[in-house]
């Protein structure tokens, strides 16, 4: 007897009915970029086929991508410059630019699943995630600054506030204070092992969330660490994560693994900006196929144990999957 593996690779129809890897759009959240204005969509020169959008304009963007049954949407504000100050005072406004869009897809989308960006970078005339004190960034500080703005969002309709900053404790002090508001049912999720990555570069031109001064090296993960993610793992759990986020995805499956092995909680992985434009780039000059690399990208995210994945191109993978 010859045993051959490739007798199951025969047909489309075989290689479907024994795959083991399957993406869905349901899997996907859809990052998108909101700003002031009305009407306006002012495109992102490093992420092409995504923009700056208005309310009204990401409300029906939003739409698109619930009617090809993406499950939801992460916010990240763009914040003038004006409204900046070293403590991000805007992030907590109840009529704040992040707020109000929350609030209007609510109201047109009310079962879309609605996920909040919890760090100071957009709001901080500093660039940093944290409050900056004598040229350092103040952990202890900075906590209930966050919690502040998780409950801001959290009573506007966010479904899930996300604390992306990676402060010591600051899963604990939100989860205190949307429970002590009666908002236990408004989940967090996790940024857990958000890496010091060198792929987030037309993200933070989207926002123009750049340090004003040195890195993030001090908070976030070196990328060098894979052991260390396990720590943040277990003091996420312990502090009430609801799910756990490893970011980037593609340069860290290896740490995607080691959270699906070690948790019951949801995974989930964030195919950053780098990782899109980078897709985008090379099709543009013919060196690959967008379409079938971004599906192959998104399966490997999902074959290392994400359950969820935030990608920039949940849209298009939505299309292509339908």
């Amino acid at each position: 007897m010859q045993v051959r593996p490739r007798r199951l690779r025969t047909s489309a129809a075989l290689r479907a009915l024994v795959r083991e890897t399957q993406v869905t759009p349901a899997h996907l959240v859809l990052p998108m970029f909101v700003r002031e204005g009305e009407g306006e969509a002012t495109p992102i020169g490093s992420m092409p086929g995504h923009a700056r959008l208005s309310v009204d304009r990401l409300v029906e963007r939003a739409a698109e991508a619930q009617g090809l049954g993406i499950s939801g949407v992460a916010l990240f504000p763009v914040i003038d410059d004006a409204e900046k100050d070293p403590r991000g005072s805007a992030s907590a406004k109840p009529d704040g630019l992040l707020q109000r869009a929350v609030r209007a897809l609510k109201r047109a989308l009310p079962e879309l699943l609605v996920v909040t960006d919890v760090a100071l970078d957009p709001y901080s005339s500093d660039g940093h995630d944290g409050v900056l004190v004598d040229g350092r960034i103040d952990n202890d500080e900075t906590l209930p600054i966050l919690a502040e703005m998780a409950l801001s969002q959290a009573r506007a309709g966010a479904d899930v506030v996300a604390p992306s900053d990676m402060m010591d404790g600051r899963v604990g002090a939100i989860r205190s204070a949307l429970d002590a508001a009666e908002l236990t049912d408004v989940a967090i999720g996790s940024y857990c092992a958000k890496y010091a990555s060198s792929f987030y570069g037309p993200f933070r031109e989207a926002l123009d969330s750049a340090p004003r001064a040195g890195d993030k090296k001090t908070y976030q993960m070196d990328p060098a660490n894979a052991r260390e993610a396990l720590r943040e793992l277990a003091l996420d759990e312990a502090e009430g994560a609801d799910w756990v986020m490893v970011k980037p995805g593609l340069p860290y499956l290896d740490v995607i693994r080691l959270f699906r092995e070690h948790t019951r909680l949801p995974v989930a992985a964030y195919h950053v900006s780098g990782e899109y434009s980078m897709l985008k780039a090379a099709a543009e000059h013919g060196w690959l196929d967008y379409d079938a690399c971004l599906l192959e990208s998104l399966v490997s995210l999902k074959r290392a144990g994400a359950d969820v994945i935030f990608s920039y191109g949940a849209l298009d993978a939505a299309r292509l999957l339908g």
